[in-house]
């Protein structure tokens, strides 16, 4: 995620902090030095950074069980709305991804027992009003605990209620429609936020977009990854795209980058194989850094992950997930580059399919009579 800072590793998964977050850190603190003084101000903060820290232990709930069953999260990062764990991918077996989600807000419900167990937190009605500097400390992180964990635990996707719900209700309607049924009522949910947000409290506009954004992308990318599955990999790919040489200078990239679409530029050696990835953004930044001349395999900052021409289409959509890749390069028996696969080419062949009518064919697509 751009505009984030790491600040360490944790068991393998680096942990990030978005610069909006830091910037939510200093308005609370000014803020509260406006209205309450020195003192209130950094006990407001102080607050907010272990509240936080309560936040990243929910998300390490999430990373810790999902390694249990092989998936890895190579970052976490801290927004002002929350954590964000970047999962390699969700288990599609229903089993594992509700003790995925379920763990989060379990770790919550656990600091609020041991808060309440070892520190004497009060758990009582003012406990609840956490901007009140009157109330204990303890009592009031306890109290935000148990909100973290019940607000996480509504039905609706993206939070970890909509992947429970999804989780039930995969087993019996199938992934991809408890997808869109998780979805759905993600986003219906994202418009009742929207709306208590613009009567009460603004913060909840920020949350309900997220929340819309995120339940539309989720049931975009399932979609994608089922209309991907027992399709050959070559029915999807971009066979026509222009390729750079590593000691090709970056002037050529930009003239390249001005004739033609694309904004990922695959680099192959005289062989043709693939051993790397420049795209625009690494063009700029060589331009700005290194000058015209420099060579484009000292500009190149990305590796191209890469599957043979004879593997599926979902083999494809699974590595441009996992490596978080904007495309993934097909190759021949003797590895050279002979397509390209994007997210984007993938939702072209879905267009396509859609816009058949039932029974219909063209070219390698068809559609199911029926469909």
């Amino acid at each position: 995620m751009s505009w984030s800072l790491n600040i360490g590793t944790v068991a393998g998964t680096i942990v990030r902090v978005h610069l909006t977050f830091l910037l939510f850190l200093g308005w609370i603190f000014a803020a509260s030095y406006a209205s309450s003084g020195a003192a209130a101000a950094w006990d407001t903060l102080l607050f907010i950074v272990l509240l936080f820290l309560c936040v990243l232990l929910h998300e390490f709930g999430h990373i810790f069980t999902a390694r249990a069953f092989g998936v890895t999260t190579p970052y976490v990062t801290l927004l002002p709305i929350g954590g964000v764990a970047q999962l390699e991918r969700i288990p599609e077996q229903p089993g594992q991804e509700f003790l995925i989600a379920i763990a989060g807000p379990l770790v919550n419900v656990a600091i609020a027992f041991l808060l309440v167990l070892f520190a004497g937190a009060q758990l009582n009605a003012g406990a609840s009003a956490v901007d009140n500097t009157q109330i204990a400390m303890v009592d009031r992180l306890a109290a935000v605990n148990l909100f973290i964990a019940l607000f996480n635990m509504i039905p609706a996707f993206p939070m970890d209620g909509g992947r429970v719900l999804r989780a039930a209700l995969a087993s019996k309607l199938g992934y991809v429609r408890a997808t869109e049924i998780a979805a759905s009522i993600g986003q219906f949910v994202a418009f009742a936020l929207g709306f208590i947000g613009l009567l009460f409290n603004p913060i909840l506009i920020f949350i309900a977009i997220f929340v819309y954004l995120a339940a539309s992308s989720e049931a975009h990318m399932v979609a994608l990854r089922a209309v991907s599955r027992g399709v050959p990999v070559s029915h999807a790919m971009m066979t026509q795209f222009a390729t750079l040489m590593p000691d090709a200078h970056v002037e050529e990239a930009v003239q390249t980058l001005l004739a033609t679409s694309q904004g990922e530029f695959p680099v192959v050696d005289g062989a043709g194989k693939p051993v790397g990835l420049l795209g625009r953004a690494d063009i700029i930044k060589a331009i700005k850094t290194l000058g015209p001349d420099a060579r484009v395999a000292d500009a190149m900052a990305a590796e191209l992950p890469t599957i043979g021409h004879r593997r599926s289409l979902e083999d494809a959509f699974k590595l441009l997930q996992e490596k978080q890749a904007p495309a993934v390069g097909i190759t021949d028996a003797s590895g050279a580059l002979v397509g390209l696969v994007t997210s984007e080419t993938i939702a072209e062949m879905v267009m396509l399919q859609n816009a058949l009518p039932p029974g219909g064919r063209i070219g390698p697509w068809s559609r199911p009579a029926g469909a």
